[in-house]
């Protein structure tokens, strides 16, 4: 399929909350596809939402096992429509995301969700997720209302910190952070 352009902030279009997806949409697989070529270009992404690239609709593509790192985890996901059922725990890490390439922060977020979701079958999915994988799944999904984890940060001025490497095709994560989604 294609590699799609990513939205890089400030981009206003990043703040646009998105509309739900229709499921016959015949151009749905297209997307589907187009996400993950745009996921897999670019090493140590482990996820990516529509609204990235400029598609506002509520469609979110995680893939946490592309870290070697990573012991719990459920492969590549395709969620659309994903709605939050419960969350519980807290934890701060460092994230980073493709659309602030040259920033990371420590974000706040669940230890452990509950989401529900369409996946690319048509099926609907119950997804329990922990630690590292339920905050790309949560960090994704924020795309989906327009918050950049920008926005969660506590304090701009002691959470949010120059990338010490950039996105260009060589990098490994960042202590453990979200490299990328």
């Amino acid at each position: 399929m294609a590699v799609l352009p990513v939205l890089v902030y400030p981009d206003s279009r990043l703040k646009k909350v998105s509309e739900p997806v229709a499921l016959e949409d015949e151009s749905l697989a297209g997307l589907i596809e187009d996400l993950l070529d745009t996921m897999n270009s670019s090493p140590g992404c482990i996820g990516i939402a529509a609204p990235q690239c400029d598609i506002h609709k509520r469609l979110i593509v995680v893939d946490v096992s592309r870290n070697p790192n990573m012991k719990q985890k459920h492969g590549l996901m395709i969620l659309i429509n994903p709605e939050l059922l419960s969350q519980s725990g807290k934890n701060t890490a460092r994230e980073g995301c493709l659309s602030l390439p040259h920033l990371t922060a420590n974000v706040t977020r669940a230890k452990r969700i509950t989401v529900r979701a369409t996946n690319r079958e048509g099926s609907e999915v119950i997804i329990d997720a922990s630690g590292f994988e339920a905050r790309a799944i949560l960090h994704e999904m924020d795309h989906l209302d327009g918050i950049l984890f920008l926005d969660r940060v506590s304090s701009l001025k002691t959470d949010v910190f120059r990338r010490k490497r950039y996105l260009t095709g060589t990098e490994d994560s960042d202590q453990g952070g979200q490299d990328g989604s």
